[in-house]
C-alpha cells in the first residue's frame, strides 16, 4: 500500500472496527478478574448474529482466500459445500450434547464422559499443538503475503517476517485484553466488511475478462477431480465428511463460538446462519477470483488473490479490502489463542498446577508465548507450494486420532479412557507413517483409515487389555467408562 489514500482508508477501517468493538464490550468483562466463562465463553452473552459472525470470519481467513484461490480450480469449492455439512452436525448432533453437559471447553465433554482427566489433557496437548504448528504460523504467513502481493511489495522472507510480527502482535492484544467477547464483536464487524468487499472482487474480477471463461483448462473448472487433483471425487465419499465433523464440531476454536450463547437454540440460529453463509456467499468468493487470475497472470499459485485483488479494486478500495483482510487475519490469530488459552488453562492447568488460577493473566502468557513460537514457523509456510493443501495435509497427524477420542465415547459405552488414548496414539503414529513414508493413496483418504483405525483400536485395547466388552448404545449410561 504505497498510496497515501490506500493508507488512510486502511488505518481508518481498522480503527473503526476497533472502535466499535470496545464500545460494544466496554463494562461487560471483568477484567483480570474475569472468571473461565466471561473470559472464554463470553458469560454466555453471544446472541446469534455474533456466533454466526464469528464463526464464520474465524474460519474465512487467509488460508482459505489465499490457498484456495491460489490453487486457481474450481475443485477448491468443495471444502466449502462439506463444511456446510459439518455445521449441521455440529447444530444436531454436538451442540445439544456441549450444552446438555455446561462445557466450557470441547475436551471438556471427554472427562465427563470417561470420568478420566487425562483424556481430555491429552486431546488438549494434541489441539495446542495443532494451532500453534499449523494454524497460527499459516495465518501470519498467508495474511501478510496478501498484504505485501495486493499492494506490490516485495514478499521476500524479511517483508513477511516484519509484516508476520505486526498482525501477530496487534492480534495478540485483542485476545489477551478482550476475551471472547471482543474476539467475536470484531469478527462481526469485519466480517460484513470483508463479505460485501470479497463478492465485489468477484464480480469485478469476471468483468476484466468480460464474463468470459473461454482458453481456462477444463481441469480448472470442474468439480470432479481426478486422481492427480487436490480433491479426487472419491474422497468426497471417504475422509470429507469426517474432516468436516472434526473441524466444526470438535475444533475448540470454532465450536467455542456456538457455546458462548444463551441458549441452545441461540446457539443453533448462528450456526444455521453460518452455514448458510457458507452455502450461498463462500464457495464463489473462494475459487472464482483464483481461476480468472489463472487467465490473467497464469500459474501464480499462493500470490494469485492479492495481486487480482490490487488490480481490480479501485485505489480506496483497494485500502478497505487490505483492512477486512488484516481485520481477518487478526481476528482468526485471536480466536485461535484464545481458543488455545481455554485449553490450557481449563484443561491442563487447572487439572494439574493450580485449581484456581488468575485466568486473564494466565491466559496472556499462553498468548505471547504461542505468538513467539508461531513466528518461527512463518518461513516453513513460506516454502510450501500450496497454503491450504499443506494445512489440511498437516492437519490430518491430529484431527482424526481426536475425532476418533469423541466418536467413541458418543457412539458406545463401557470403554476406559485408557483405552481411547491408546486409539489417539495409534492414530497418530499411523498417520505420521503414512503422510511421511508411506503414501500410497490421497491423504484425505488415509484420514478416513486413521479414523477408522483409531476407533477399532480404541475398541480392541479396551478388551484385551481393560477387560471390558464396549457396547454400540448411543444414549446409554455406565459409570464404568464411556457412556453416550
Amino acid at each position: 500500500m504505497n498510496n497515501p489514500v490506500q493508507i488512510a482508508v486502511f488505518l481508518g477501517i481498522s480503527a473503526l472496527i476497533a472502535f466499535a468493538t470496545y464500545m460494544h464490550c466496554r463494562g461487560k468483562g471483568k477484567g483480570a478478574a474475569a472468571d473461565e466463562k466471561d473470559y472464554f465463553l463470553a458469560n454466555g452473552g453471544l446472541a446469534w448474529y455474533f456466533v454466526a459472525g464469528s464463526i464464520t470470519l474465524t474460519n474465512l481467513s487467509t488460508d482459505q482466500l489465499i490457498g484456495m484461490n491460489g490453487n486457481q480450480m474450481a475443485l477448491l469449492a468443495w471444502w466449502e459445500f462439506a463444511a456446510v455439512a459439518g455445521l449441521m452436525i455440529l447444530c444436531f448432533v454436538f451442540l445439544p450434547v456441549y450444552y446438555k453437559n455446561d462445557c466450557t471447553t470441547t475436551t471438556e465433554l471427554l472427562q465427563k464422559k470417561y470420568g478420566d482427566k487425562h483424556i481430555r489433557a491429552l486431546i488438549s496437548v494434541l489441539f495446542l499443538f495443532g494451532n500453534l504448528f499449523i494454524f497460527l504460523p499459516a495465518i501470519l504467513y498467508g495474511g501478510s503475503l496478501f498484504l505485501l502481493s495486493m499492494s506490490g511489495m516485495d514478499t521476500g522472507i524479511e517483508s513477511l517476517m516484519f509484516a508476520s510480527v505486526v498482525l501477530a502482535g496487534v492480534g495478540a492484544a485483542y485476545a489477551i485484553f478482550g476475551g471472547l467477547r471482543a474476539v467475536a464483536v470484531s469478527d462481526t464487524y469485519s466480517g460484513v466488511l470483508i463479505l460485501g468487499l470479497a463478492i465485489l472482487v468477484v464480480y469485478l474480477a469476471l468483468a476484466a475478462i468480460d464474463f468470459d471463461l473461454s482458453g481456462i483448462p477444463a481441469e480448472r473448472l470442474t468439480l470432479i477431480g481426478d486422481n492427480d487433483s487436490p480433491i479426487p471425487w472419491p474422497t468426497l465419499l471417504t475422509g470429507m465428511i469426517f474432516i468436516q465433523t472434526f473441524y466444526w464440531s470438535t475444533n475448540q476454536t470454532i465450536t467455542q463460538r456456538a457455546m458462548a450463547a444463551p441458549s441452545i437454540r441461540e446457539a443453533q440460529k448462528g450456526v444455521l446462519a453460518a452455514a448458510g453463509i457458507r452455502l450461498l456467499i463462500v464457495p464463489a468468493i473462494v475459487v472464482i477470483p483464483g481461476i480468472v487470475s489463472y487467465k490473467l497472470y497464469g500459474d501464480i499459485g499462493d500470490p494469485a488473490y492479492g495481486r487480482i485483488v490490487g488490480d481490480v479494486l479501485p485505489t480506496w478500495l483497494a485500502g478497505a479490502f487490505a483492512a477486512a483482510i488484516a481485520a481477518a487475519v487478526l481476528t482468526t490469530f485471536n480466536s485461535i489463542l484464545n481458543a488455545s488459552a481455554a485449553l490450557y488453562v481449563c484443561d491442563i492447568h487447572e487439572a494439574y498446577l493450580e485449581k484456581n488460577p488468575p485466568v486473564a493473566k494466565l491466559s496472556a502468557i499462553v498468548s505471547i508465548a504461542m505468538s513467539v513460537l508461531a513466528l518461527v514457523l512463518v518461513p516453513f509456510f513460506a516454502s510450501q507450494e500450496s497454503l491450504i493443501n499443506t494445512v489440511q495435509e498437516l492437519y490430518g497427524l491430529l484431527s482424526m486420532p481426536i475425532l476418533s477420542a469423541f466418536i467413541v465415547c458418543l457412539v458406545f459405552r463401557n470403554v476406559k479412557a485408557g483405552a481411547a488414548m491408546i486409539g489417539v496414539v495409534t492414530g497418530v503414529a499411523f498417520y505420521a507413517y503414512f503422510s511421511m513414508v508411506w503414501q500410497p493413496f490421497h491423504y484425505i483418504h488415509g484420514m478416513a483409515i486413521t479414523l477408522v483405525l483409531s476407533v477399532a483400536m480404541a475398541l480392541v485395547s479396551n478388551r484385551i487389555f481393560f477387560g471390558q466388552t464396549a457396547q454400540f448404545a448411543i444414549g446409554a449410561r455406565n459409570s464404568g467408562g464411556a457412556s453416550a
